[in-house]
């Protein structure tokens, strides 16, 4: 079965199907993946980090052993309690895909220890994948699709973590930091905890957004617009450091080729107002060019030409198509997306 409504899944993993002896929660936020698989394998058994009753496999075991996983769903407990056998998948091979598939159809069905708990954590499958697709089907087996938190999400997890430090937010605070938070939840949750360090454990402060000035420091957004900008300005090694600065923010590939679609509208404007007979500066200022960036900018605006922007935004877009694709590397597309953007720029004498 799947369960894909916030309020189905919560409901499982707070109190689970005894039927159910198989679930697969996958997603591209591996954070998201990880609470949800800790919160229900403290469901399922009283210690989750006890080897007796635990078993943790990886891909590597699968890979060195594919006998290993029936092995460890047919086992019994040692200590007479439930079993929970965990397998973490961060790999795309297909034959371990269709290994892990062929054991939870076989475990769902009884055909192992049915009274073990078997719980897979994967990153995002795509609809033609075996294992998706056993979950799915299984009576005794459920699916969780894990999708970006959502900001109300988000300022929960800020608020319940920071209420464990005796810290808090105020609400203009908590709107400002949760705006700027990583979108992954596992970099998230490590931001929030900074933050507590930073308030002072402890101490009952409430901080407005004033006093998150120093902490906060440069917007992540800033990291894709220099990219964007080094990229039409042919500096591709600062382009692609500044866009592995950006994902490590929580900015995946989408939003690279988002900014550096933004940057091509941008020139675009001003070239259009330039052959309109406006001057270039004036057209820059009116495109909304911040005047720290003015001198780079109209470097660029000398160089490129409406013609060749049109034959940019072609590439742009599609770049913007594959990385909706399911199972995309949009970091990578990103990158490609630069350093074409930037070896073009070099050509021009940028």
């Amino acid at each position: 079965m799947i369960l894909s409504r916030r309020p189905d899944i919560e409901r499982f993993l707070a109190k689970p199907d005894g039927q159910v002896r198989a679930v697969l929660i996958y997603g591209r936020d591996a954070g998201v993946v990880r609470d949800r698989a800790n919160l229900l394998a403290s469901k399922v058994v009283e210690r989750p980090d006890d080897p007796f009753d635990v078993a943790l496999l990886t891909d590597g075991d699968l890979d060195s052993d594919g006998a290993r996983l029936e092995g460890e769903l047919a086992a019994q407990s040692l200590m007479g309690g439930r079993r929970l056998v965990r397998l973490r998948l961060t790999s795309e091979k297909v034959s371990l895909d269709k290994m892990a598939a062929e054991a939870l159809a076989a475990h769902a069905e009884g055909r192992l220890n049915p009274d073990a708990m078997f719980v897979i954590e994967a990153g995002n499958l795509g609809r033609g994948s075996d294992l998706r697709k056993a979950a799915e089907k299984a009576a005794q087996a459920a699916a969780i699709p894990c999708y970006e938190d959502e900001p109300g999400d988000i300022a929960r997890l800020v608020r319940e973590t920071l209420a464990k430090d005796n810290v808090a937010l105020s609400t203009e605070a908590l709107t400002l930091f949760v705006a700027r938070l990583p979108k992954e939840r596992g970099v998230a949750r490590q931001e929030i905890e900074r933050l507590a360090l930073y308030l002072g454990p402890g101490s009952g402060r409430t901080a407005g957004p004033q006093d998150l000035e120093d902490f906060l420091g440069v917007e992540p957004e800033a990291s894709l617009a220099d990219a964007a900008s080094d990229a039409f300005g042919g500096r591709l090694a600062e382009a692609q450091a500044s866009l592995r600065r950006a994902a490590q923010e929580g900015e995946a590939g989408p939003a690279a080729v988002r900014a550096m679609g933004f940057h091509l509208g941008r020139l675009r404007r001003t070239l259009t107002l330039a052959k309109a007979g406006a001057g270039l500066q004036e057209a820059a200022k009116a495109s909304g060019v911040f005047w720290k960036n003015e001198r780079e900018f109209l470097r660029q605006a000398r160089s490129w030409t409406l013609d060749d922007l049109d034959l940019l935004q072609a590439e742009i877009l599609n770049a913007d198509r594959l990385c909706k694709q399911t199972g995309s590397p949009d970091q990578l597309i990103a990158e490609r997306l630069a350093l074409g953007i930037a070896s073009r720029a070099k050509r021009k004498g940028l």
